[in-house]
């Protein structure tokens, strides 16, 4: 389904019984909401599952950049809005873990629990140099094409690449099929991240997930993260990169499952 949220058009779908609590999932960078075909079956046990396309990337549309955090997170209430959803659990990875701290930190009460999976908090030097040195590599390729090989390293360890060739291949046409002004417009909110400063704010219950051998998020960053948030959990999926709940879903699926089925606090 499409849903205007304001002046954009965003991509949606919904799977599992309506009786059931809400999920939400929110995509990565340079991916779509199929990036979490392997965690539907699980969830859809104890949850209604809604997945979207972060502006800028699969189905939804891609208005002009830059966009920002407050963009993102909008996108994501308007979504809730629309469907009348008060409250949910809230499941992101990259791109999309970001956003879901923006709505934990300055929108409590849409919150249940909150997953934040291979993200980072703030935009330090080398993370803001990182996007300037792939939008360049996109504008002088003229496209996706100047960044896939270079994202698909970054999100797979080396054994799965070898050993899954057929699942990198529709991860790089998903990369691929990526709208580049939508993907560099993301990139703008990227570089003004600032959330690190306000995690001690979070009253929901966190989770922080990192694969074991992500070299983006990094462990390191994602347990210090873990910290900062009040009561929060950390979790690895080992082996797993960047894109830890593709590579590793039978891992990630039992972590993010078994904290879900542990009783929310009164």
């Amino acid at each position: 389904m499409t849903v205007r949220v304001g002046a954009v058009d965003l991509a949606a779908r919904i799977d599992g019984d309506g009786a059931k609590p809400w999920i939400v999932l929110s995509n990565s960078l340079a991916s779509n909401y199929n990036m979490w075909d392997e965690q539907v079956g699980a969830l859809s046990r104890t949850h209604r599952i809604l997945r979207y396309d972060a502006r800028g990337h699969g189905r939804s549309a891609a208005p002009p950049g830059p966009y920002d955090f407050r963009d993102l997170v909008g996108d994501l209430l308007g979504l809730l809005d629309h469907l009348k959803i008060d409250k949910a659990d809230l499941l992101g990875l990259s791109l999309g873990g970001m956003t879901m701290l923006g709505i934990a930190i300055e929108h409590p009460k849409r919150v249940n629990r909150v997953i934040c999976c291979d993200a980072r908090s703030d935009a330090v030097p080398p993370f803001i140099a990182s996007w300037d040195a792939r939008v360049a590599s996109i504008r002088e390729a003229g496209g996706m094409r100047g960044v896939v090989d270079f994202t698909l390293e970054r999100w797979f360890t080396p054994a799965f690449r070898e050993r899954k060739p057929e699942t990198v291949r529709a991860i790089e046409a998903m990369i691929l099929g990526t709208d580049p002004e939508g993907y560099i417009a993301c990139t703008a909110a990227l570089k003004k991240l600032d959330y690190k400063r306000s995690l001690g704010k979070i009253a929901a219950p966190a989770l922080f997930v990192c694969g074991a051998q992500d070299q983006a998020a990094q462990p390191a960053v994602m347990r210090e993260m873990a910290q900062l948030t009040p009561g929060a959990a950390y979790a690895e999926v080992d082996p797993g990169a960047h894109i830890c709940n593709v590579e590793n879903p039978e891992r990630f699926n039992a972590i993010v499952g078994e904290w879900l089925n542990r009783p929310l606090p009164r």
